[in-house]
């Protein structure tokens, strides 16, 4: 699942597991040339929680999908590390999620429409039972701020289909890269995986070399 020129290697032959089917996270450890496994848990996802703050709704997101996750990890599957994200957009303390229908996803991206927004990722690792640190996380936020479009244009980016599983309605590495002015912080958060952030605190464990 990775390419032939992997930047990175797994310590000590551990399994890398992918706590999600988004082709976007994937992608991410492909270009680190890290083997992994996708293996997703059937159980329904958390929702945000009124007034929420989304560092905090993502946080407790990630840990969540690990858990679930984690426990269906076969039993043959050596010193099992597995990686769990989520990520939301926010703007004004409101939690976007993805778009109910056409006119939702039009009413969201209208609100981001000529604003800065807020997109947050937090990711939790679960180690192999070797380390005494059975797991850790973090958060990281990256500020997004869009021109002002028609609404005929944001129509037309609706209608095609790109919005409709996306957290906010837009997708920054699709079609929805020209809804963009400027990001202050990292695109790979922004994306779904803070990868420089992943990548210290994997060889500041040893995970990874």
């Amino acid at each position: 699942m990775n390419g032939t020129c992997a930047l990175f290697r797994l310590a000590r032959a551990s399994h890398l597991i992918l706590a999600s089917s988004s082709p976007r996270r994937q992608q991410f450890l492909d270009d680190l040339g890290l083997p992994y496994q996708v293996l997703t848990s059937p159980k329904d996802e958390v929702t945000p929680m009124p007034s929420e703050d989304p560092q905090i709704f993502t946080a407790r997101a990630a840990d969540h999908k690990a858990r679930q996750t984690a426990q269906l990890i076969p039993g043959a599957y050596q010193s099992p590390l597995l990686i769990a994200a989520d990520t939301v957009v926010s703007i004004d303390g409101r939690i976007l999620g993805k778009p109910q229908d056409s006119a939702d996803a039009l009413a969201m991206l209208s609100l981001l429409s000529g604003r800065s927004h807020q997109v947050t990722t937090s990711v939790c690792v679960l180690l192999p039972r070797r380390y005494q640190e059975c797991s850790f996380a973090f958060s990281d936020q990256a500020s997004v701020t869009f021109y002002a479009w028609p609404k005929e244009v944001l129509a037309a980016y609706v209608q095609s289909g790109e919005p409709r599983d996306k957290a906010g309605a837009y997708a920054i590495q699709g079609k929805g890269a020209f809804l963009v002015q400027g990001i202050h912080g990292s695109w790979s958060t922004v994306v779904g995986l803070p990868v420089s952030r992943l990548c210290r605190e994997l060889l500041s464990r040893e995970l990874i070399a």
